[in-house]
């Protein structure tokens, strides 16, 4: 095997190299066997923009700013399994190779998060998990099952087997190092993929992975249900989200020692929902006991039948985020709960949200629709290659529960540690203080959340890549597990970065260190709160 040194020495020469096949239709074909077919190829000069084709319904947006790179798009048909994938190949490459992930129900390339990979120099794929549709429709699932398990596990392992086979062809080298980046279904993807296939990756960056598919989405119907219908005495209007975040604030703000916006520790907050109350003299930005207890349900796990817990609750400082699965203005819940249990579990489009019972739970866990749910814990398999994983998830996510990223810690936690085991030697898990789902924060809470993580750099803008002015392992996750894989040097914290509007112009705001569980972030109570330098991981 080649040490790390000779390995990086090797990545210099590949500037200079003279690629094997060019970047034409036909001599990329000859890459692949007959079961797959390259769409098209098209090079691209610097600072070009990649036009993304109109059939890609779920990632339209155009990366801009490129560096001149190959754009290739591969279809793949082989039995029952049909996929797609599309390719980033640079003029510059970095000797490295880059998969990045998809969100919720979603079938198409995600060009726009392989422009963010393709700035740092990677050879940057993505997959179309085997169908198109936008994020929030599994109409596609029913008694589809080849489609299904395309989208649970199949694409993403098929995709990265062949894109590698062409990076290969392309600059006639070996990759020196393959890493993968996903959130959300992107973060179950990572996961699902090293458990299933631990050769592919070296490093995954994981965050806030829908990773328990088969809980996840029950879950979401059910959560929906109890703010539902909306003509209800016990639902709680959209317009009352804000003054609920806005008690939790009052209340749990200073949990962590510093009133700064950030609610970074709400476990630590012995809230008290009562003083929401409606009274005589409260009669605004107020809950009535019926509405109260629909806020009880939903800060409490899911329990059902036989008190067996089924999936954890929305943490306090989320309620910014409620309205996609509480909002109800359809007078349903959330299409990933109902589309789940209607196409996945086959029980067909008459199903209704009031059917739901614990027998949902007992099928889902007994077909598992897709072999998507990343619940092997045992990741022996992965250290034992070498692989690094890296896992985060923002605390003030509304749509996929931190605590389900703390359940699953513990669950791997509690396999591997009686085996010896040491998990930070090759797995650390961070929480994100004030981000939400993937990316961003509540504007009243600028928190701190950017870090390179996935989908974020588009939240920036199309030609973002990496952490603008910050391009180093202590403040980008990806550069983080590249330093960890090819250097050896472990992340302890990263610094994540909130620009004053979150734009290119502005200036910074805060930056925080985000810690590895179960540290938590401590201010030295000297200093510029804002200022990452006063802050330390305890």
């Amino acid at each position: 095997m080649k040490t790390t040194q000779t390995r990086l020495a090797a990545v210099a020469a590949l500037a200079s190299s003279v690629t094997a096949i060019d970047c034409s239709k036909d001599s990329l074909q000859s890459a692949f066997s007959s079961l797959a077919t390259v769409d098209f190829a098209t090079w691209m000069p610097a600072n070009s923009t990649f036009t993304v084709p109109k059939a890609d319904i779920a990632y339209p947006t155009s990366p801009t700013q490129l560096r001149a790179a190959c754009a290739v798009q591969v279809s793949v048909k082989n039995g029952t399994s049909n996929y797609g994938f599309g390719v980033f190949l640079p003029d510059d490459w970095n000797g490295r190779f880059l998969a990045v992930g998809n969100g919720g129900f979603a079938g198409g390339i995600n060009w726009l998060d392989m422009g963010a990979g393709l700035g740092y120099g990677f050879a940057v794929m993505s997959t179309d998990t085997g169908h198109n549709s936008l994020n929030n429709n599994g109409t596609w699932a029913y008694h589809n099952e080849g489609a299904v398990l395309d989208w649970g596990y199949r694409a993403m392992h098929g995709s990265t087997v062949l894109a590698k086979q062409l990076t290969t062809a392309y600059y006639a080298n070996d990759i020196l190092y393959s890493y993968y980046s996903g959130c959300s279904t992107g973060g179950r993807q990572g996961l699902r993929n090293l458990q299933l296939y631990p050769e592919d990756f070296d490093g995954v960056v994981a965050g806030a992975p829908a990773w328990w598919t088969n809980h996840l989405q029950p879950w979401t119907s059910k959560v929906g249900s109890y703010n539902l219908p909306n003509t209800s005495a016990h639902h709680i209007p959209p317009s009352l989200f804000p003054a609920i975040g806005a008690e939790v604030m009052r209340q749990c703000d200073g949990a962590d020692g510093v009133i700064d916006t950030i609610v970074s520790d709400p476990n630590a907050c012995d809230f008290n929902p009562d003083y929401l109350l409606c009274t005589p003299n409260k009669t605004t930005s107020c809950l009535t006991p019926v509405q109260l207890n629909t806020l009880h349900q939903i800060y409490s796990d899911y329990v059902d039948t036989n008190q067996t817990f089924v999936f954890p609750h929305l943490w306090l400082g989320s309620e910014a985020q409620w309205i996609p699965l509480l909002g109800g203005t359809s007078n349903t819940p959330n299409n990933l709960g109902p589309h789940y249990i209607q196409y996945f579990l086959n029980r067909g489009p008459s199903w209704q949200w009031q059917d739901f019972d614990y027998g949902v739970i007992q099928q889902a866990d007994a077909t598992d629709p897709g072999n998507a749910t990343a619940d092997d814990f045992d990741l022996s398999p992965f250290l034992a290659r070498g692989g690094k994983l890296l896992h985060y998830h923002g605390m003030s996510d509304g749509l996929i529960p931190t605590g389900s990223s703390v359940y699953l810690h513990s669950q791997i936690l509690r396999t591997l540690a009686p085996k010896g085991i040491n998990l930070d030697s090759f797995y650390r898990f961070f929480l994100v203080p004030g981000m939400q789902h993937c990316t961003a924060t509540p504007s009243n809470i600028n928190a701190p959340w950017y870090f390179a993580g996935a989908n974020q750099a588009a939240t920036l803008g199309s030609g973002v890549s990496g952490v603008p002015g910050f391009r180093d392992a202590k403040h980008d996750i990806l550069l983080a597990v590249m330093q960890w894989v090819e250097m050896g040097v472990a992340p302890e914290e990263i610094v994540a970065t909130k620009w004053v509007n979150d734009t290119l112009q502005d200036k910074v705001l805060r930056q925080r260190p985000l810690c590895m569980w179960p540290k938590k972030q401590k201010w030295s109570g000297e200093g510029d709160v804002n200022d990452a330098d006063t802050w330390s991981c305890q």
